[in-house]
């Protein structure tokens, strides 16, 4: 194994500690294989992963820390860009149990949290009473205010919020001799109280107003760091900060060590709590104006004038960002307002007290804009579209991750901040030396405040960009250091930046640095390696250098990624996986169930990154550790669009199971579901016969023991005739009424054919009934069971037969609809990728052609081939669940829109992710109670709420069993919903 094993005598020491813990305390190689790397391009393996419930458990880590010489490495979402949470100690998640908002104080305006609360469940759990946390980083759906007191995090509207740390009041810490310290306002009186006493604390205070009272330290402080007027600074410890507070500076605010921990990544203290002030919610009328610039260069100098028009925000995004969005299923949908090719796009925000302010200054601003010929389209967004905007710009980090080959845009000199009157300057200069190392870059986020996140595309798979990545940050520095600016504006030292603070910073005030670090923390228990002491910042990098990537068959065509392990590596960290349910995220639904990180398409891209990689079978899928982080993947797809980097968890898990299943025979069950088209076809010979079994107590019971079913899963039944069957008596007579030009295609899914046959049957006569002629082919079955249980060889056989039948039968005035969307959106996302050489070009073609019946019905509406009249006028209340695939590979609002057709139909969306069934995934006894777990967390307390006589739409048959097994409550695909709202049958 590659994983270099614990030493007996710590593991017995782990083993101890895991007897005394309320947490919880893994070493096992996926946990340790899980957390080895970050958001960064670091890779460390840990010793372990503990999960504290409590102060206690993290007395009891650090005093093991302390006795057996290992660091200790704080970790809420692991977003970090800069390796701060990567380590070869103790990784101490606090992200699963200290979630906790201990108080709020509306009158004062502040709030204590605990550090693993997420930064927008604070502002939910804050917005009734008007009140908010201002600094909102991109990953605000998902990173926790432990991160952000760590890293000092900032945000889009830092030019108004400023930084954490000018919202952070106190912190409540244990230091590192396991006493408990709280650091927040303290007058000199309580300073001398505090220097009197003989603990650590004690210590800690002598330490400050001994050194900072020496007017050549505070002189040579104030020297050496970056520019006061710099709102964005996060270079070492901030000694600047707390240097101009009192007493060594009468004018200055009350000391307060706090503002100093903010920001030091771990290194000096563990933070238990923390308390913040709030500020109150912004105004409800915003604007947000898009401008387009024809170059960087053209907007940087734009942007100093629209500072001028007092806006609070202004992001900036490059051509690659903005290109990259067109292959992001997500984000394709919030382009709607990019016009043209822009080199770049200022998105500037405004705040006012109405509409008509708003218009007005946006157009004073667009004036000058026109009257200098600064750019050439300036749309002004409002409502609902500017949440859209700023979901496009905060997947600008994630996005970057699908610029195709080795060769990514890396963080290495993405965290410059400068002050914003010199940035095109600085800009200018520092495309000079990008030219000098023949470097390409990437530019987006904060110009408002003088911090552009400058990614150079380097491929750190090659030793000679290794030493790039080295040299172009040392030259930035330089250059950085020059302009008086941070070399970090928020993401923080840690492994990255760390090794640069002497240069930046200078010696004597770096030697202060470490002077800091060893009054608080005397054995560097505390995230060693991080801002004090770091090593070469080119060395424990995720990448083997010249490492040539295993050759390996995959039955999926991964030739775009140069092969399954490019698929892989496209998850870069972000994390954009980990966002709680509630959030309104698709992905990853069995996270949301188990708040596990396990459970994440992060986890699971990098367990099998790191077997793929470094494993020396010859099978590299064949280990037990892979097989156990895909265990809980329900295969939602939700991955592949809402994931900005596009991970296809569910293709990456059908693929892997593929190869495992050569080393390990799959079970009866396994086998039994994926061929269950058989068992379909054999019981509907006899079909009451078989649906006496299934439904006799006795016999179900045996079976579901035998085959590992849950007990309180039932076995769906067959209906006592096939649509095949009924199409032969009555399709003929139904077609002598077709009016409409377009021919209909019903793919019949075996899952319609067999066991939801009167769905199917609805979906014909309506369809007949407004004047379309159905044609229902011979077909292989979908391969939607072999896909989901890891028979990819099966599947591609089907698929490629079913695209051989359909091509003949699909013309240019016809379309192929489906009732199941796993099955019908096959032909758009499994089948390009299965299909033979021979078969590409029609696979290809079949994907524009290919429909969900309430997709096509309703673009059917649109083009006016179907009358409001042939439907009711009544009035009815319809609760809607989208389909996984559905959400993920097309979009629920044509099923939406159809479903109100109807006069006087209303329809709720459920926001819901996946409904837990997933297919197979919920009848499974050992995956019953996730199962059930992800139903309860949005979904089945939704269908519970509704009104008794409101209709429960779900277009997916697992979809419809999980609601009525949850609820009791019978949903209905939208075909029978539509079919019983005509005016006549």
């Amino acid at each position: 194994m590659f994983i270099k094993p614990i030493p007996k005598n710590l593991t017995e020491q782990l083993n101890n500690l895991k007897k005394e813990l309320s947490g919880d305390l893994h070493y096992s190689n996926i946990y340790r294989l899980m957390y080895a790397t970050d958001a960064s391009v670091y890779r460390e393996i840990p010793l372990c992963v503990i999960y504290p419930r409590n102060k206690e458990d993290i007395k009891k880590i650090i005093f093991l820390a302390k006795k057996e010489g290992l660091t200790i490495i704080p970790r809420t979402a692991g977003t970090s860009l800069a390796g701060q949470v990567v380590g070869n100690g103790i990784v101490v998640d606090v992200s699963k149990y200290l979630t906790g908002i201990i108080e709020l104080n509306v009158e004062e305006k502040w709030v204590k949290v605990q550090p693993g609360v997420i930064l927008d469940e604070l502002n939910k759990y804050l917005e009734p009473h008007g009140l908010f946390f201002g600094p909102e980083t991109s990953t605000s759906n998902r990173c926790m205010i432990g991160g952000m007191v760590g890293n000092n995090a900032c945000g889009a509207h830092s030019l108004i919020y400023g930084s954490t740390r000018d919202h952070v009041i106190s912190l409540n810490v244990i230091l590192s001799d396991g006493s408990e310290a709280v650091f927040g306002p303290i007058n000199n009186e309580e300073i001398e109280k505090k220097i009197t006493q003989e603990n650590l604390e004690s210590s800690i205070y002598k330490f400050f107003t001994q050194t900072l009272s020496q007017k050549h330290i505070q002189e040579n402080i104030h020297k050496e760091y970056p520019l006061p007027t710099l709102k964005r600074r996060n270079t070492g410890y901030a000694l600047d900060i707390i240097s101009m507070q009192q007493p060594f500076n009468v004018k200055g605010n009350v000391f307060n060590l706090a503002k100093l921990l903010t920001g030091s990544e771990g290194t000096l203290a563990f933070t238990t709590e923390i308390t913040l002030n709030l500020v109150e919610l912004p105004p409800k009328t915003k604007g947000l104006l898009c401008a387009h610039f024809r170059s960087i260069n053209e907007s940087l100098k734009a942007n100093l004038v629209a500072l001028k028009h007092a806006p609070v925000s202004i992001e900036l995004i490059d051509n690659v960002i903005i290109n990259c969005t067109k292959q992001n299923i997500e984000q394709r949908k919030n382009r709607f307002f990019i016009e043209g090719e822009p080199g770049a796009i200022l998105m500037i925000e405004f705040f006012g007290p109405d509409e008509n302010d708003i218009r007005n200054r946006v157009e004073a601003l667009i004036n000058e804009f026109k009257e200098l010929g600064y750019g050439y389209h300036f749309p002004l967004l409002t409502g609902t579209d500017i949440s859209k905007a700023w979901a496009l710009r905060k997947a600008g980090l994630g996005l970057l991750s699908n610029v195709e080959g080795d060769a990514k845009p890396v963080a290495v000199i993405e965290d410059t901040a400068v002050d914003v009157t010199v940035l095109p300057d600085y800009i200018e200069e520092f495309q000079q030396l990008l030219k000098k190392h023949h470097l390409e870059c990437v530019y987006y986020a904060h110009a408002a405040t003088g911090e552009l996140h400058l990614r150079p595309v380097l491929n750190l798979k090659k030793e000679e960009d290794v030493k790039l990545f080295r040299t172009i940050l040392h030259d930035i520095a330089l250059l950085v250091k020059k302009y008086r600016g941070s070399l970090s504006g928020e993401h923080g030292d840690g492994r990255l930046r760390g090794e640069f603070i002497p240069l930046m910073l200078g010696e004597d005030n770096y030697k202060l640095i470490k002077a800091v670090k060893k009054t608080f923390d005397p054995d560097n228990i505390f995230n060693a390696s991080k801002i004090v002491d770091t090593p070469p910042m080119n060395t424990s990098l995720r990448y083997s250098i010249n490492q040539k990537a295993k050759a390996i068959n995959t039955t999926y065509d991964f030739s775009k990624y140069k092969g399954i392990l490019g698929a892989v590596e496209l998850c870069n960290g972000s994390a954009d996986c980990r966002k709680p349910a509630g959030s309104g995220a698709l992905m990853c639904p069995s996270y949301m169930a188990t708040l596990n990180e396990t459970d994440c398409t992060r986890a699971r891209a990098n367990i099998l990154r790191e077997f793929l990689t470094h494993s020396h079978k010859t099978n590299p899928f064949d280990h037990q550790e892979i097989y156990e982080v895909m265990d809980l993947c329900l295969s939602c797809k939700a991955c592949k669009s809402e994931c900005p980097s596009n991970v296809d968890m569910a293709k990456l898990k059908g693929e892997f199971l593929h190869h495992y299943y050569k080393a390990h025979t799959p079970g009866l069950r396994t086998i039994l579901i994926a061929h269950i088209t058989s068992v379909n076809k054999a019981g509907s010979i006899v079909p009451w016969l078989f649906n006496y079994f299934v439904r006799n107590r006795i016999f179900s019971g045996m079976l579901k023991k035998i085959l590992g079913f849950a007990p309180k899963r039932a076995i769906p039944m067959l209906h006592n005739y096939t649509l095949n069957y009924w199409a032969v008596k009555h399709l003929k007579n139904l077609n002598k009424t077709a009016y409409q030009k377009t021919e209909v295609v019903l793919f019949n899914d075996e899952f319609t054919n067999f066991n939801d046959t009167e769905t199917g049957i609805k979906a014909v006569k309506l369809l007949s009934f407004l004047g379309y002629k159905v044609t229902i082919p011979r077909a292989a079955v979908s391969g939607r069971t072999f896909i989901s249980k890891g028979l990819l060889g099966n599947a591609q056989k089907a698929a490629n037969k079913n695209i051989r039948l359909m091509k003949k039968v699909v013309g240019e005035n016809s379309v192929l609809i489906g009732i199941e969307p796993s099955a019908i959106l096959s032909f758009r996302d499994e089948y390009i990728e299965f299909a033979t050489p021979e078969n590409k070009e029609n696979a290809q073609y079949l994907s524009g052609k290919a429909f969900m019946l309430d997709e096509f019905l309703w673009d059917e509406v649109e083009k006016g081939h179907i009358d409001k009249k042939s439907f009711t006028k009544e009035s009815r209340k319809i609760y809607l669940h989208g389909h996984c695939h559905q959400k993920a590979l097309a979009s629920i609002v044509p099923t939406k829109k159809i479903l109100e057709f109807p006069e006087n139909y209303t329809v709720v969306e459920i926001k819901s992710s996946c409904c837990g069934m997933a297919g197979s995934f919920g009848y499974e006894k050992e995956h019953f109670e996730t199962s059930m777990k992800v139903g309860e967390l949005v979904l089945l307390p939704a269908v519970r709420k509704a009104e008794a006589e409101a209709i429960i739409c779900a277009p997916g048959t697992s979809c419809r069993q999980q609601i009525k097994d949850g609820t009791g409550r019978t949903a209905l695909h939208p075909a029978v919903i539509l079919y019983d709202a005509l005016v006549k049958h």
